[in-house]
Order: structure tokens, then C-alpha cells, then sequence
């Protein structure tokens, strides 16, 4: 990812992060797939929490090598489970054992380099397996740019989940173009939140309806 691509993920980062941080006073975490930062395991920089921090990033930070999607998903949300899994053991109670819920939003331009769907349905099976609220962890993809290739491995990625079957939880949102009408479709924020509080408002209505079908089974 680079030129304009670039310039509108770090356009949409400034925006969101002041808001997610009156929302959260953690701020948000931010990952690239190929640079690391070396003061967490999972090599993300933390607490990011005003536009300025997300322009020191991105003025540091030179994108450059491949696209190992699921690897890098692996790596963030691997640590995140096994702590969830402790803390279920620790209280005995899924849906309120002390760990937020997470929202992964995964940028692109290109086409994984590596395999995101076993990646996804191995976090979605652990999930099920703790019982964890349907809200617990997703995952929002978006694609920047024009790059058709990008808008359609996004795709075979939303029908290869979705043909999962096996009850499954679904995790996974994705949005695309491909720009063959030209029409200019700019990632923001405001797209980007919207997409999130979407999915969010999705998962907890299924936990809703879970609930209900809980209380009047016989």
C-alpha cells in the first residue's frame, strides 16, 4: 500500500481516533502487517488516541513487502483469545469476565498473500468452543483503492466464510469496490464507523435473540 491509498487510511485513522478515545480512553491500537513496533509481542503501537499520534506513525512507518493477512491476524488476536480463555477459567462466566470486546479493522489495497479464511474460522470455532458472546470479537474489512484483484479476494472471502456452515459464528464484515464505474469512492471515518457500529448493533441483536429463545425453551 502506498501514494494515495496510504494517505487515506492515515486520513481516516486521524479521524477516528480522537472519537474512539471519548468513547474509550484507551485510544485505539494500530497494527501494519509488515512493520512492528518493539514494545508488545504482538508488535502494535497502543493507546493511539489523537490525530497527531497517527501522523507521527505514518510518516515513520514506510508500507512495503506482501500481504500475510491472516498471519498478521493470527498474531494480534491469538494473544487476546488465550487471555479471554484465562480469564473465562478465572470467573466462570463468558459474557462477563472482565475482557472487552474487540473490533479488528483490516485496511487493504492487495490480495492476501497467505490464507485469512482458516485464520478466521479457526478464531470463529475457538469462540464458539468458550462460549463467548457473539459481540466478543469482530473483524470489519475494508478495501482502499481501486484494485479489482483487492475487491475480489474480499469477496471470495465474505462467500468462502459464509459457505463455513456448522453454526460457525460469523465474524467477519467486509466493503468493497472494484471502480468500474468510476465512481469515487474514498475510505473515511464516518464510512469506516458506521460499517463497525453496524456489525456491533448485528452481534449483540443475535445475543438478544439467543437470550429470548434461552427463556422460553421448554
Amino acid at each position: 500500500m502506498a501514494g494515495r491509498s496510504w494517505r487515506e487510511v492515515k486520513e481516516a485513522l486521524r479521524a477516528i481516533a480522537p472519537i474512539c478515545t471519548a468513547h474509550d480512553e484507551n485510544g485505539i491500537d494500530v497494527y501494519f502487517l509488515n512493520a512492528r513496533s518493539g514494545n508488545n509481542p504482538e508488535g502494535g503501537y497502543r493507546n493511539i488516541k489523537s490525530a497527531d499520534q497517527v501522523e507521527f506513525l505514518f510518516t515513520n512507518v514506510r508500507p512495503s513487502g506482501g500481504t500475510p493477512t491472516g498471519t498478521r491476524i493470527n498474531h494480534i488476536l491469538k494473544p487476546y483469545l488465550r487471555h479471554y480463555e484465562r480469564q473465562i477459567q478465572r470467573t466462570g462466566n463468558p459474557d462477563d469476565c472482565g475482557v472487552k470486546p474487540v473490533n479488528m479493522i483490516v485496511i487493504t489495497d492487495g490480495v492476501p498473500t497467505d490464507d485469512p479464511e482458516s485464520v478466521i474460522v479457526s478464531i470463529a470455532r475457538k469462540l464458539d468452543k468458550l462460549e463467548a458472546p457473539p459481540h466478543q470479537v469482530g473483524i470489519q474489512f475494508f478495501q482502499v483503492g481501486r484494485e479489482r484483484g483487492a475487491a475480489e479476494a474480499l469477496r471470495d472471502l465474505d462467500d468462502g466464510l459464509a459457505q463455513q456452515g456448522g453454526g460457525v459464528r460469523d465474524l467477519v464484515d467486509t466493503v468493497t469496490w472494484d471502480g468500474r464505474d468510476g465512481s469515487a469512492n474514498v475510505l473515511s471515518a464516518e464510512a469506516i464507523l458506521k460499517v463497525v457500529l453496524g456489525a456491533v448493533v448485528k452481534r449483540l441483536d443475535r445475543r438478544r435473540v439467543g437470550l429470548t429463545g434461552d427463556r422460553l425453551a421448554p
